[in-house]
């Protein structure tokens, strides 16, 4: 899982705040509340996911418990592929 975290991290910085720095993020940061994803945002990252985890993200899994943050993400990616 941390290799996704990083790749996560990266992904983020890189399309949504424009920074390669690693300090603009942290791992519990939540998405919505800092305003750094929007509802268009997080269906990239969804699409970016779902390439680079071989998972299918379902409508039902669209919940801030689950996508909201880097861990909330990562939780739930190794959730859904020990599933």
């Amino acid at each position: 899982m941390q290799v996704l975290r990083e790749k996560l991290r990266l992904y983020i910085l890189e399309n949504f705040l424009f920074t390669d720095d690693q300090y603009e993020l942290s791992d519990d940061d939540s998405f919505m509340d800092k305003e750094i994803i929007d509802s268009t945002g997080i269906l990239e990252v969804i699409e970016f996911l779902e390439d680079e985890c071989q998972i299918k993200v379902e409508d039902e899994d669209l919940l801030p418990e689950n996508l909201d943050s880097i861990n909330k993400i990562t939780s739930f990616v190794k959730r859904k592929q020990d599933g």
